[in-house]
């Protein structure tokens, strides 16, 4: 059964037909950097926008808990509805809206792996990987065995959590509600409603991260991130594809 999603923070409508998927994302770690934004923007498709926070492009390293991901009118099933994920993205408009870009998004999941990249444009790829919780503390791992790429570390949570305030960096961050794709040489959306982001300020102990070197973005500490989060996550619903740009 769905539950109930709230409206009012949305920057944009929702489309007015049902949404196809439902999915919850749950312990998550944002560790964040600053990268030139002439770098990035050799990366992302012609006719997506880099979008800039007070002049800066940022992208974010996410190592997360997919949880009982099925299509809206089934159910979620075991072995196959959750499994843990860890993808790179970076922050974009089209047509003044704002979303995400993934640069990759490696799950331990091989239908995710084989449907994800025709159906939704994304550039998912197996891998390995575990997220544990204890208490305030989330650990994670991942290994993407064809290529070798790695990632291993744990997070702190501090302090209270936080809603992003308007203006703010958490806001442009994290309050978005679409991911753009390009499927068939065509620029599409993929909107995504949830409730408002409740965060928390964190640590973060990086001990490999060679996920992230492998798209030689020019970031020099690797194992140390500028913005560091943690959210124990949300519920959402999920639409297929159209298309925005032909």
């Amino acid at each position: 059964m769905d539950q109930i999603i709230q409206h009012s923070h949305l920057p944009f409508n929702m489309p007015l037909r049902k949404h196809s998927l439902v999915q919850e994302w749950r312990h998550l770690t944002f560790m964040h950097w600053e990268v030139k934004p002439d770098i990035l923007s050799d990366i992302i498709p012609k006719g997506i926008e880099l979008d800039l926070f007070e002049g800066k492009a940022y992208i974010g390293l996410i190592p997360f808990l997919m949880k009982d991901v099925h299509p809206r009118l089934l159910f979620p099933i075991s072995g196959i509805s959750n499994f843990p994920e860890f993808n790179i993205r970076t922050y974009v408009r089209v047509d003044n809206k704002p979303g995400v870009y993934f640069l990759t998004l490696d799950a331990q999941s091989y239908i995710t792996c084989l449907y994800a990249p025709y159906a939704f444009g994304l550039p998912y790829n197996y891998s390995k990987g575990m997220i544990k919780v204890d208490k305030n503390k989330y650990f994670w791992d991942s290994k993407r065995n064809s290529k070798g790429f790695e990632l291993s570390g744990s997070s702190t949570a501090i302090g209270r959590a936080i809603i992003p305030k308007k203006g703010s960096i958490e806001e442009f961050l994290f309050e978005r509600y679409c991911l753009f794709s390009l499927r068939n040489n065509k620029i599409c959306i993929g909107f995504t409603k949830h409730n408002p982001w409740s965060l928390y300020k964190a640590h973060a102990n990086l001990k490999i991260n060679n996920l992230t070197k492998s798209f030689q973005l020019g970031i020099e500490k690797l194992l140390e991130p500028e913005l560091i989060h943690m959210s124990d996550g949300v519920y959402v619903n999920a639409w297929s594809l159209q298309i925005v740009k032909k």
